[in-house]
Protein backbone atom coordinates (compact mmCIF):
# COMPACT_ATOMS: atom_id res chain seq x y z
CA UNK A 1 0.00 0.00 0.00
CA UNK A 2 0.88 3.43 -0.74
CA UNK A 3 -0.02 4.75 2.75
CA UNK A 4 0.26 8.59 4.41
CA UNK A 5 0.35 8.56 8.18
CA UNK A 6 -0.26 11.80 9.94
CA UNK A 7 1.18 12.06 13.82
CA UNK A 8 3.99 10.28 12.85
CA UNK A 9 5.88 11.89 16.09
CA UNK A 10 3.59 10.89 18.51
CA UNK A 11 3.81 7.47 20.48
CA UNK A 12 0.98 5.92 18.41
CA UNK A 13 1.64 7.61 15.08
CA UNK A 14 5.07 6.22 14.97
CA UNK A 15 4.19 3.17 16.24
CA UNK A 16 1.66 2.60 13.04
CA UNK A 17 4.23 4.06 10.62
CA UNK A 18 6.97 1.50 11.45
CA UNK A 19 4.83 -1.57 11.17
CA UNK A 20 3.47 -0.27 8.16
CA UNK A 21 7.41 -0.19 6.82
CA UNK A 22 8.33 -3.63 8.39
CA UNK A 23 5.30 -4.96 6.20
CA UNK A 24 6.97 -3.08 3.06
CA UNK A 25 4.34 -0.81 2.39
CA UNK A 26 5.12 2.47 0.83
CA UNK A 27 5.05 4.86 3.56
CA UNK A 28 4.75 8.80 3.77
CA UNK A 29 4.62 10.76 7.08
CA UNK A 30 3.03 14.20 7.46
CA UNK A 31 3.79 16.54 10.96
CA UNK A 32 5.16 19.38 11.79
CA UNK A 33 8.94 17.99 12.78
CA UNK A 34 11.12 15.59 11.79
CA UNK A 35 10.18 12.23 12.41
CA UNK A 36 13.59 10.53 11.63
CA UNK A 37 11.82 7.49 10.78
CA UNK A 38 13.24 7.33 7.25
CA UNK A 39 10.56 7.24 5.35
CA UNK A 40 9.36 10.25 2.43
CA UNK A 41 8.28 12.76 4.75
CA UNK A 42 6.58 15.85 4.60
CA UNK A 43 6.45 18.93 7.50
CA UNK A 44 3.45 20.89 7.69
CA UNK A 45 0.61 21.61 10.06
CA UNK A 46 -2.86 19.39 8.98
CA UNK A 47 -4.63 23.16 9.39
CA UNK A 48 -2.93 24.20 5.94
CA UNK A 49 -4.46 22.96 3.16
CA UNK A 50 -1.69 22.99 0.80
CA UNK A 51 0.44 21.40 2.68
CA UNK A 52 -2.31 18.67 3.31
CA UNK A 53 -2.44 18.21 0.03
CA UNK A 54 1.12 17.85 -0.95
CA UNK A 55 1.42 15.01 2.00
CA UNK A 56 -1.80 13.31 0.44
CA UNK A 57 -0.66 12.99 -2.97
CA UNK A 58 -0.06 9.61 -4.33
CA UNK A 59 -1.34 7.57 -1.79
CA UNK A 60 -3.72 4.89 -1.58
CA UNK A 61 -4.36 4.89 2.03
CA UNK A 62 -4.58 7.81 4.79
CA UNK A 63 -4.17 7.21 8.32
CA UNK A 64 -5.16 10.06 10.56
CA UNK A 65 -3.42 9.96 13.67
CA UNK A 66 -2.50 13.49 13.77
CA UNK A 67 -4.68 15.67 16.93
CA UNK A 68 -4.28 17.70 20.00
CA UNK A 69 -4.16 16.04 22.87
CA UNK A 70 -4.98 18.25 25.89
CA UNK A 71 -6.68 18.19 29.27
CA UNK A 72 -7.52 21.69 29.31
CA UNK A 73 -7.06 24.54 26.48
CA UNK A 74 -9.00 27.17 24.40
CA UNK A 75 -11.62 25.90 22.49
CA UNK A 76 -10.06 27.17 18.96
CA UNK A 77 -6.75 25.33 19.48
CA UNK A 78 -8.55 21.96 19.73
CA UNK A 79 -10.88 23.20 16.63
CA UNK A 80 -8.11 24.36 14.45
CA UNK A 81 -6.14 21.00 14.79
CA UNK A 82 -8.88 18.14 15.50
CA UNK A 83 -11.27 19.67 13.19
CA UNK A 84 -10.37 22.08 10.56
CA UNK A 85 -7.25 19.98 10.62
CA UNK A 86 -9.61 16.40 9.81
CA UNK A 87 -12.52 18.21 7.29
CA UNK A 88 -8.90 19.77 5.24
CA UNK A 89 -7.35 15.53 5.22
CA UNK A 90 -11.14 14.17 3.78
CA UNK A 91 -11.04 17.00 1.26
CA UNK A 92 -7.30 16.06 0.17
CA UNK A 93 -7.52 12.56 0.19
CA UNK A 94 -10.78 12.49 -1.98
CA UNK A 95 -9.25 15.03 -4.28
CA UNK A 96 -6.14 12.53 -4.69
CA UNK A 97 -8.76 10.03 -5.44
CA UNK A 98 -7.67 7.92 -2.16
CA UNK A 99 -9.97 4.95 -1.53
CA UNK A 100 -9.65 3.91 2.29
CA UNK A 101 -9.56 6.85 5.06
CA UNK A 102 -9.13 5.87 8.80
CA UNK A 103 -9.55 8.13 11.25
CA UNK A 104 -7.98 8.03 15.27
CA UNK A 105 -10.08 8.58 17.30
CA UNK A 106 -11.00 8.12 21.14
CA UNK A 107 -13.53 6.59 23.26
CA UNK A 108 -13.99 9.17 25.13
CA UNK A 109 -16.24 10.97 22.12
CA UNK A 110 -18.91 8.52 23.22
CA UNK A 111 -18.38 8.88 27.43
CA UNK A 112 -20.77 10.82 28.97
CA UNK A 113 -19.31 10.48 32.63
CA UNK A 114 -21.09 7.65 33.44
CA UNK A 115 -19.73 3.89 33.53
CA UNK A 116 -19.66 2.06 30.55
CA UNK A 117 -19.54 -1.79 31.18
CA UNK A 118 -18.60 -3.99 28.70
CA UNK A 119 -19.53 -1.21 26.15
CA UNK A 120 -19.72 -1.12 22.30
CA UNK A 121 -19.00 2.07 20.57
CA UNK A 122 -21.27 4.06 20.56
CA UNK A 123 -22.48 7.00 18.23
CA UNK A 124 -19.87 10.05 18.90
CA UNK A 125 -21.86 13.00 20.77
CA UNK A 126 -20.47 16.13 20.88
CA UNK A 127 -23.21 17.33 22.94
CA UNK A 128 -22.36 15.20 25.50
CA UNK A 129 -18.69 15.01 25.19
CA UNK A 130 -16.50 15.89 28.35
CA UNK A 131 -13.77 18.91 27.58
CA UNK A 132 -12.59 20.45 24.66
CA UNK A 133 -10.57 17.36 23.91
CA UNK A 134 -13.50 15.31 23.47
CA UNK A 135 -15.96 17.32 21.87
CA UNK A 136 -13.73 18.14 19.41
CA UNK A 137 -12.81 14.84 18.71
CA UNK A 138 -16.49 13.72 18.47
CA UNK A 139 -17.24 16.07 15.89
CA UNK A 140 -14.44 15.35 13.63
CA UNK A 141 -15.54 11.66 13.69
CA UNK A 142 -19.16 12.61 12.68
CA UNK A 143 -16.95 14.39 10.01
CA UNK A 144 -15.20 11.44 8.41
CA UNK A 145 -17.73 8.43 9.15
CA UNK A 146 -20.02 11.32 7.00
CA UNK A 147 -17.44 11.34 4.27
CA UNK A 148 -17.86 7.52 3.71
CA UNK A 149 -18.84 6.86 0.06
CA UNK A 150 -18.91 3.29 -1.81
CA UNK A 151 -15.79 4.63 -3.41
CA UNK A 152 -14.06 6.20 -0.37
CA UNK A 153 -14.41 3.77 2.95
CA UNK A 154 -14.13 6.10 6.08
CA UNK A 155 -13.77 4.01 9.03
CA UNK A 156 -12.63 5.13 12.82
CA UNK A 157 -10.50 3.64 15.23
CA UNK A 158 -10.26 4.06 18.95
CA UNK A 159 -8.18 2.90 20.72
CA UNK A 160 -8.41 3.45 24.64
CA UNK A 161 -5.55 4.70 26.96
CA UNK A 162 -2.80 3.60 25.20
CA UNK A 163 0.64 3.37 26.87
CA UNK A 164 4.10 1.82 26.58
CA UNK A 165 7.91 2.39 26.59
CA UNK A 166 8.23 5.94 24.75
CA UNK A 167 5.14 7.59 26.32
CA UNK A 168 5.02 10.99 27.10
CA UNK A 169 1.26 11.05 27.50
CA UNK A 170 -0.35 8.68 30.13
CA UNK A 171 2.54 7.33 31.93
CA UNK A 172 4.78 10.25 31.70
CA UNK A 173 2.09 12.48 33.40
CA UNK A 174 1.62 9.59 35.46
CA UNK A 175 5.11 9.17 36.83
CA UNK A 176 5.55 13.06 36.95
CA UNK A 177 2.68 13.76 39.48
CA UNK A 178 4.13 10.36 41.37
CA UNK A 179 7.50 11.92 41.80
CA UNK A 180 5.96 15.18 42.73
CA UNK A 181 3.71 13.42 45.71
CA UNK A 182 0.69 14.45 43.82
CA UNK A 183 -0.72 11.11 42.12
CA UNK A 184 -3.87 10.27 44.21
CA UNK A 185 -6.51 7.54 43.79
CA UNK A 186 -9.84 9.16 43.61
CA UNK A 187 -12.80 7.37 45.05
CA UNK A 188 -12.43 3.63 45.48
CA UNK A 189 -10.34 3.09 43.29
CA UNK A 190 -12.21 -0.23 42.30
CA UNK A 191 -13.19 1.00 38.97
CA UNK A 192 -12.39 -1.39 36.17
CA UNK A 193 -10.81 0.65 32.96
CA UNK A 194 -9.34 -0.86 29.73
CA UNK A 195 -6.61 -0.19 28.51
CA UNK A 196 -4.06 -0.50 25.49
CA UNK A 197 -0.85 -1.83 24.88
CA UNK A 198 1.07 -0.07 22.09
CA UNK A 199 2.04 -2.36 20.14
CA UNK A 200 -1.69 -4.02 20.14
CA UNK A 201 -3.19 -0.70 19.05
CA UNK A 202 -0.99 0.05 16.17
CA UNK A 203 -1.37 -3.75 15.16
CA UNK A 204 -4.99 -3.00 15.24
CA UNK A 205 -4.82 0.38 13.06
CA UNK A 206 -2.82 -1.51 10.28
CA UNK A 207 -5.30 -3.82 10.73
CA UNK A 208 -8.43 -1.49 10.07
CA UNK A 209 -6.78 -0.13 7.08
CA UNK A 210 -6.15 -3.13 5.79
CA UNK A 211 -9.39 -4.50 6.07
CA UNK A 212 -10.87 -0.34 5.31
CA UNK A 213 -13.28 -1.15 2.59
CA UNK A 214 -15.22 -3.83 4.38
CA UNK A 215 -16.06 -1.57 7.49
CA UNK A 216 -16.87 1.64 5.57
CA UNK A 217 -18.43 3.98 7.87
CA UNK A 218 -18.30 1.99 11.21
CA UNK A 219 -16.24 3.15 14.12
CA UNK A 220 -14.24 0.29 16.82
CA UNK A 221 -13.13 0.58 19.54
CA UNK A 222 -9.48 -0.95 20.52
CA UNK A 223 -8.51 -2.09 23.23
CA UNK A 224 -6.30 -4.99 25.64
CA UNK A 225 -9.88 -6.48 26.71
CA UNK A 226 -8.19 -6.66 30.29
CA UNK A 227 -10.22 -4.27 32.27
CA UNK A 228 -8.44 -3.83 35.83
CA UNK A 229 -9.01 -1.53 38.88
CA UNK A 230 -7.72 1.67 38.59
CA UNK A 231 -5.95 1.41 41.87
CA UNK A 232 -4.11 -1.24 40.25
CA UNK A 233 -3.16 0.27 36.99
CA UNK A 234 -1.58 3.02 38.76
CA UNK A 235 0.32 1.07 41.39
CA UNK A 236 1.91 -1.36 38.25
CA UNK A 237 2.54 2.19 36.47
CA UNK A 238 4.52 3.65 39.33
CA UNK A 239 6.48 0.77 40.82
CA UNK A 240 8.05 -0.34 37.34
CA UNK A 241 9.56 2.80 37.97
CA UNK A 242 11.10 1.96 41.17
CA UNK A 243 8.10 4.16 43.18
CA UNK A 244 5.88 3.60 45.89
CA UNK A 245 2.07 2.83 45.07
CA UNK A 246 0.30 6.11 45.65
CA UNK A 247 -1.42 6.67 48.91
CA UNK A 248 -3.23 9.89 48.85
CA UNK A 249 -7.10 9.45 47.71
CA UNK A 250 -9.27 12.11 47.46
CA UNK A 251 -13.32 11.56 47.65
CA UNK A 252 -15.18 11.79 44.36
CA UNK A 253 -17.01 14.57 45.00
CA UNK A 254 -14.10 16.67 46.14
CA UNK A 255 -12.42 16.04 42.84
CA UNK A 256 -15.30 16.79 40.81
CA UNK A 257 -15.58 20.44 42.46
CA UNK A 258 -11.89 21.16 42.77
CA UNK A 259 -11.45 19.85 38.91
CA UNK A 260 -14.56 22.48 38.01
CA UNK A 261 -12.95 25.17 39.76
CA UNK A 262 -9.52 24.53 38.63
CA UNK A 263 -9.97 24.24 34.69
CA UNK A 264 -12.35 27.63 35.03
CA UNK A 265 -9.30 29.31 36.92
CA UNK A 266 -6.64 28.21 34.16
CA UNK A 267 -8.98 29.21 31.31
CA UNK A 268 -9.36 32.60 32.84
CA UNK A 269 -5.78 32.89 33.65
CA UNK A 270 -4.57 31.09 30.25
CA UNK A 271 -2.41 29.17 32.40
CA UNK A 272 0.28 26.79 30.92
CA UNK A 273 0.13 23.21 31.76
CA UNK A 274 -2.07 21.01 33.10
CA UNK A 275 -4.17 21.19 36.68
CA UNK A 276 -3.76 19.10 39.27
CA UNK A 277 -7.33 17.57 38.36
CA UNK A 278 -9.87 18.44 36.39
CA UNK A 279 -13.59 17.42 35.95
CA UNK A 280 -13.03 15.37 33.12
CA UNK A 281 -9.93 13.74 34.57
CA UNK A 282 -12.26 12.68 38.00
CA UNK A 283 -14.81 11.41 35.91
CA UNK A 284 -12.19 9.05 34.13
CA UNK A 285 -10.55 7.75 37.25
CA UNK A 286 -13.56 7.09 39.05
CA UNK A 287 -15.95 5.67 36.47
CA UNK A 288 -15.74 1.55 34.57
CA UNK A 289 -14.99 2.28 31.11
CA UNK A 290 -14.68 -1.40 29.39
CA UNK A 291 -15.40 -2.46 25.97
CA UNK A 292 -16.91 -5.71 24.17
CA UNK A 293 -14.21 -6.24 21.61
CA UNK A 294 -15.50 -9.63 19.95
CA UNK A 295 -16.78 -7.69 17.10
CA UNK A 296 -14.08 -5.34 17.02
CA UNK A 297 -11.53 -8.45 16.90
CA UNK A 298 -13.84 -10.38 14.11
CA UNK A 299 -13.96 -8.02 11.62
CA UNK A 300 -10.55 -6.51 11.99
CA UNK A 301 -8.98 -10.11 12.15
CA UNK A 302 -6.81 -9.12 15.03
CA UNK A 303 -6.19 -10.41 18.31
CA UNK A 304 -4.05 -8.24 20.83
CA UNK A 305 -0.01 -9.73 21.08
CA UNK A 306 1.55 -8.61 24.18
CA UNK A 307 -1.06 -8.71 27.39
CA UNK A 308 -0.95 -6.38 30.54
CA UNK A 309 1.71 -8.54 32.18
CA UNK A 310 3.96 -8.96 29.18
CA UNK A 311 3.05 -5.21 28.75
CA UNK A 312 4.27 -3.85 32.13
CA UNK A 313 7.58 -6.03 31.98
CA UNK A 314 8.45 -4.11 29.19
CA UNK A 315 7.85 -0.85 30.65
CA UNK A 316 9.66 -1.58 33.59
CA UNK A 317 12.98 -2.86 31.35
CA UNK A 318 12.48 0.39 29.25
CA UNK A 319 12.15 2.87 32.64
CA UNK A 320 15.01 1.00 33.88
CA UNK A 321 17.28 2.16 31.40
CA UNK A 322 15.68 5.43 29.96
CA UNK A 323 16.45 8.76 30.53
CA UNK A 324 13.14 8.77 33.14
CA UNK A 325 13.76 12.46 33.45
CA UNK A 326 12.72 13.43 30.06
CA UNK A 327 9.25 12.50 31.08
CA UNK A 328 9.24 14.71 33.45
CA UNK A 329 10.79 17.50 31.51
CA UNK A 330 8.08 17.35 29.07
CA UNK A 331 4.69 16.88 31.97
Amino acid sequence: MKVLVTGATSLLGRAVAERLQAGGDDVTVFQRRPSRLGAREVLGDVADLPAVEAAVAGAEVVIHAAAKVAVVGPWSAFEKTNITGTANMLSAARTADVNRFVYVSSPSVAHAGRSLVGAPAGLANAGLARGNYARSKAYAERLALNADTGGFSVVAVRPHAVWGPGDTQLIGRILARARRGRLAVVGSGAALIDTTYIDNAADAIVATAAHANELGGRALVVSNGQPRPVRELLNRIVTAAGLEPPRLRVPLAVALTAGTVLERSWDRLHREGDPPITRFLAEQLSTAHWFDQRETRRVLRWEPAVDLDEGFARLESWLRTSQVGDLDAQN
